[in-house]
């Protein structure tokens, strides 16, 4: 049977972490007070120290720089198809030339 996985948003996150790094509690503490799994508590704490402005982008939203390289990656995409458009025009118009 597949196991739902509860999702919880960033100000749940936010509070979670600062219960843990501010109360005094030690971290499995908390976590078992809050209902959430061992060691997530541990990584939420991890991704808050890397990025603290954008530890929790939310579903379906990207980071600012993650959000960059996918307009990026759709972009240089857009340009490789209209170059192969432009070598195919070019190859068909030399040939009509002969």
């Amino acid at each position: 049977m597949k196991q739902n996985r509860k999702k919880y948003d960033a100000a749940f996150k936010l509070e979670a972490i600062r219960l843990a790094t501010e109360g005094g509690r030690n971290i499995s503490e908390v976590e078992r007070n809050l209902g959430i799994g061992k060691g997530i508590l541990s990584r939420w704490i991890r991704e808050s120290k890397a990025d603290p402005t954008e530890a929790f982008p939310g579903k379906g939203h990207l980071k600012a720089k993650d959000e960059e390289i996918r307009r990026l990656r759709m972009e240089l995409k857009r340009t490789q198809e209209e170059r192969d458009i432009i070598k195919k025009a070019l190859a068909y118009f030399a040939e009509d030339q002969k």
